[in-house]
This record gives C-alpha cells, sequence and structure tokens, in this order.
C-alpha cells in the first residue's frame, strides 16, 4: 500500500484570498518536480444537489433556518467524505477550500439562540481530520477592498467580526490536536503563497514519512 496522502485545508474570513492561494497551491505542488499528485475541493460544493440549495442561499435567492442550513452545509461535506477517503489511501494529497471549521464559525457566529458553538460541532463530529489547517488572516480594510465584497449573506463587517471571534476560539480549542498554522493573508499574493507551500511541503514529508492513519474530527479513533 502506498503512503497516503495529506489533508490540507485552507480556512479564513471571506475574501481572505484562500481560492487563490488553492489554485497556486495545486499548481505549484503539481509541477514540482517529482510532481505531487493533488486533488483541490471546495465547500460547499455547489454542484451537487444540496449544494445547489446552499448556493440559492447564499445568493439570497432562497431562505431557511439558521439550523437547517447549518446541516446542510454539513451533508455537504459528508457526501464528499468517500470519496475523500479515497482519494488520501490512494496517495494524492488533497487541498480543500473550506472545512467543517467554516460550517462552526459561520453559523456559531450569527448567535441566534438555537445555534450555538457546541451544537454546529455535532453534526460534523467524525469527519475525516485535516493534517494542517492553514488560517489566512486579513484586516477589515483590505478585505472590503477585494473584489464583488458584500456580494453574498455573509459577507458583512458585523458578521465577519463574530466569525472572527469563533476561529479563534476553534484554534484554541484545537491546540495540540492539529496543527493551525495561521497566514498573514493582507501581504501580496507571492509573500502568501510562499509561506502556504513551505507549510504544506513540510507536512507532506511528515505524513508520507510517517504514514498516519487518517484521524477522525473532535472524535477519538481513525478511519483505518
Amino acid at each position: 500500500m502506498p503512503a497516503r496522502g495529506a489533508f490540507v485545508v485552507l480556512e479564513g474570513l471571506d475574501r481572505c484570498g484562500k481560492t487563490t492561494q488553492l489554485s497556486l497551491l495545486r499548481s505549484s505542488l503539481s509541477s514540482s518536480s517529482p510532481p505531487t499528485p493533488v486533488k483541490a475541493l471546495n465547500f460547499p460544493d455547489r454542484t451537487t444537489p444540496i449544494g445547489t440549495m446552499i448556493n440559492s442561499y447564499l445568493k439570497t435567492a432562497a431562505d431557511m433556518s439558521d439550523n437547517a442550513i447549518h446541516l446542510l452545509f454539513s451533508s455537504n461535506r459528508w457526501e464528499a467524505a468517500p470519496a475523500l477517503l479515497e482519494t488520501l489511501r490512494e496517495g494524492t494529497t488533497v487541498v480543500c477550500d473550506r472545512y467543517a471549521f467554516s460550517g462552526v464559525a459561520f453559523t456559531a457566529a450569527k448567535n441566534n439562540g438555537t445555534c450555538g458553538y457546541d451544537w454546529c460541532k455535532g453534526p460534523d463530529v467524525g469527519l475525516p481530520r485535516p493534517d494542517l489547517v492553514l488560517f489566512l488572516t486579513v484586516s477589515e480594510s483590505v478585505q472590503e477592498k477585494r473584489g464583488d465584497y458584500g456580494g453574498e449573506r455573509y459577507e458583512t463587517r458585523e458578521l465577519q467580526r463574530s466569525v472572527r471571534g469563533v476561529f479563534d476560539r476553534l484554534r484554541a480549542d484545537d491546540e495540540g490536536e492539529r496543527p493551525w498554522k495561521v497566514v498573514d493573508a493582507d501581504r501580496s499574493v507571492e509573500e502568501v503563497a510562499r509561506d502556504i507551500e513551505e507549510a504544506v511541503r513540510e507536512v507532506e514529508e511528515r505524513v508520507r514519512g510517517e504514514n498516519p492513519p487518517i484521524a477522525k474530527l473532535w472524535a477519538e479513533g481513525s478511519w483505518d
């Protein structure tokens, strides 16, 4: 059996540059010598039936309760989990734009009284756990100058501030469980890309050397 691939997640506030950095990272890994087998994912995956409903909600074309949309986001991740596991086991590195951490952060940030922090984590307990979470920080002034900011439901200053606070709590709670790396995304695209690639190369080397089992998110045990 080949050594499994590494599972890397890029997280952060809206317009922090995750999508751009994911594309650059995928290109850099696949064009290296020797090339690293790599697959890119993003959540929500708006191409599935569940993802279509999520997209309508995010574009404000449909309304639903905070509880319902949170469970749809989680279901969107669970429907991708079998293929994600298979890809990792084949030795392919997976780089992912958003994951369960965003799910918790954006719902818990609403402070609506029914979607508390622990409740928000519950539906995602047991998903494949990342080997590395890269958290891209961005200042409000830079964030709000980036293209199309404000075009989706969650892109308001008040909510983004609350989301940042939940992400801080997630990082603190996960300390020692998985490596989080904070990346300053106010800098140039090239500087951010360099730091991201360096961190991913390090975790890839470790995972391929140790070939650890694929752990479960916020739960004991592994998928192997």
